[in-house]
């Protein structure tokens, strides 16, 4: 397996350090506060952790962001395993950092069932392999990436994207509020359902909050700009293999009152939704000072 790839699995892989508490660290990426996606994965990893029949996974998943994340230090994931029902379990996770809580997240989990089906259509949108490597978009503006990001903004990575409509991350035009991503895992992933969605939770957060802001030509490094991840919700349609091409198709029908509203869609390379997300996001500008 990749190391990139490796390394992302070891670090979605907790500690078990007490019954329903577990441990997880951080990166060394030289970034300020954890990676959201990095707490969900890790939240739900730790919420699978304490459903013992491996038939039941997680069908939804909702999250609040609480306080920012340090990525030095470790983090404690305790679970309280409020039901165990006939079909479904009940967990809440709490992410704890210094004694406080950074992050609350509710999960249900469900037995694989059989039922009425529809689905939404996938939009039409270009194969993977017409779409651009997020290497060759910062190519075209690798010398404006300051040189504090552009080690981590060229690093390889464990999950491989393709966009459609790319977007000057450093430099935007405004644009409007929907992209189309293409994303798999960068090497082959074990079969477990549960860790593919654990992945999945990881990758959901790394563009979903950018599709608020392609309106307002906003880029996240700008002086003035104050953004976070305020909460963040899933629902697990169907199985799926992370290590196959999901179109991440993303919307952002509102913002304001300093927040903005995301929804995106997982779609196999043959049209079927396997999942769903939303997000808010803080959304809020400073006036410069004089």
């Amino acid at each position: 397996m990749k190391q990139e790839l490796s390394d992302l699995l070891d670090l979605l892989d907790l500690e078990q350090i007490e019954v329903n508490m577990f441990r997880g660290v951080s990166p060394a990426e030289g970034w300020q506060r954890v990676y959201g996606g990095q707490v969900i994965g890790q939240a739900l990893v730790a919420a699978s952790r304490t459903v013992e029949d491996q038939s039941r996974i997680a069908h939804s998943l909702h999250g609040y962001f609480l306080r920012p994340g340090d990525t030095k230090i470790p983090i404690v994931y305790s679970v309280d395993r409020i039901r165990d029902g006939n079909s479904f379990n009940t967990r809440r996770v709490v992410a704890i950092q210094r004694g406080k809580a950074i992050f609350s997240m509710s999960v249900s989990f469900q037995v694989i069932e059989d039922g009425p089906h529809h689905q939404m259509d996938m939009p039409a949108v270009n194969a993977p392999e017409d779409c651009r490597t997020e290497s060759e978009i910062r190519a075209d503006y690798i010398d404006q990436i300051p040189e504090e990001y552009r080690a981590s903004f060229t690093r390889p990575r464990p999950i491989e994207m393709r966009f459609q409509d790319a977007i000057n991350d450093f430099n935007p035009d405004p644009m409007p509020p929907h992209q189309n991503v293409w994303i798999r895992a960068i090497d082959t992933m074990p079969d477990d359902i549960r860790l593919n969605q654990c992945l999945l939770a990881y990758a959901s957060d790394m563009t979903l909050m950018d599709t608020a802001l392609r309106p307002h030509g906003i880029g996240w490094t700008e002086t003035n700009f104050q953004g976070a991840s305020l909460d963040h919700s899933m629902w697990f349609h169907a199985p799926f293999k992370t290590d196959e091409w999901l179109l991440y198709s993303q919307d952002s029908p509102y913002s304001g009152g300093a927040r903005g509203f995301n929804r995106g869609s997982f779609f196999t390379r043959d049209g079927k939704l396997i999942a769903s997300a939303t997000q808010e996001g803080l959304m809020r500008l400073h006036t410069p000072q004089a």
